[in-house]
């Protein structure tokens, strides 16, 4: 076994350099894990397509105060496995209707009703009241 002693600045130049990768792998960009499309790309059938789940709509009409909401299971009362409420949000979120907002470890769905009215004049209110 061959045993070789690193000089400080040796020792320092291996270290530095660990740093530098690692601070480069944690700084590089991130991706957003919950895409929401521009709302110029969103279309009036993929929206209803979404709305005529009856769990949807009912997450909808308690998202329609315009205030975050926790995605915990609980708060929502429907009755439903997380892993299907889950994919309520997702398919709300890809038609366009919600944004996730995510504060440290917590999620949060958002009704984006103010860019919804201007692309579709009418329908949340519509639909609130159907």
């Amino acid at each position: 076994m061959i045993v070789r002693s690193l000089s400080y600045d040796q020792c320092r130049a291996l270290f530095d350099n660990h740093q530098t990768i690692r601070e480069k792998s944690v700084s590089s960009p991130s991706v957003d894990p919950y895409p929401t499309p521009d709302i110029e790309r969103i279309e009036l059938v993929e929206v209803l397509r979404a709305l005529a789940d009856p769990a949807r709509l009912a997450i909808v009409r308690v998202l329609a105060d315009g205030e975050p909401h926790a995605k915990t299971a609980d708060v929502w009362g429907l009755g439903l496995q997380k892993s299907t409420l889950s994919h309520h949000f997702k398919t709300l979120r890809e038609a366009g209707l919600t944004r996730t907002i995510v504060k440290g470890r917590t999620h949060e769905i958002q009704l984006r009703r103010t860019e919804l009215d201007a692309r579709f004049p009418g329908l949340i209110d519509s639909v609130l009241r159907g």
